[in-house]
């Protein structure tokens, strides 16, 4: 049998690959190989998907990366280490992508998105609040997120080593 986890990381790979329309029953038990039971072992439906789905994209995009973090009293090591976990996950752009554009389409799902969001950014603006610059910390903690959003959302997307980049000389300025 399939584990909860296996169903939802076929979901977001689908979902990153492909889109939202894509996540059907029928493409994720063909992409594991498995019957329409196993599925329903796991969720209530597809509601009971969706919801399970975007719980994880945010546990695993967001709450773990703040976890990781967490080890150390510094806020400028913290940042550091948030930014190259974010810039080293190679799916994530097409991922946030997806979930983004879902998220226009379906109220659920930019609930969760804001949610995301939210939590991201006052995960940023704690982390800005501790750094030692005369820089506001909260418009300095969006100025960061919306750099790696708009990095992603533009055709085609900046590559990682280039935000980095971007994120250093950022860096830089406000020290």
């Amino acid at each position: 049998m399939v584990s909860r986890t296996e169903w939802l990381d076929a979901g977001l790979e689908l979902l990153a690959a492909e889109g939202a329309p894509a996540v059907t029953i029928e493409r994720l038990t063909g992409a594991l190989g498995v019957t329409k039971g196993s599925y329903y072992h796991h969720f209530k439906g597809a509601s009971g998907y969706k919801a399970a789905l975007l719980e994880y994209f945010e546990l695993r995009y967001t709450t773990r990366l703040i976890d990781l973090v967490e080890g150390t009293d510094d806020a400028g090591a913290k940042l550091q280490h948030l930014l190259r976990l974010v810039l080293s996950d190679p799916d994530s752009a097409a991922l946030e992508i997806a979930v983004r554009a879902w998220a226009l389409q379906d109220p659920e799902v930019r609930a969760a998105q804001e949610r995301v969001d939210k939590t991201r950014t006052a995960y940023l603006k704690k982390l800005c609040g501790g750094l030692e610059t005369d820089v506001d910390p909260d418009r300095f903690a969006q100025l960061l997120y919306l750099i790696l959003i708009g990095a992603e959302q533009v055709v085609p997307p900046i590559g990682k080593q280039d935000v980095r980049e971007i994120y250093d000389l950022v860096l830089r300025l406000v020290d």
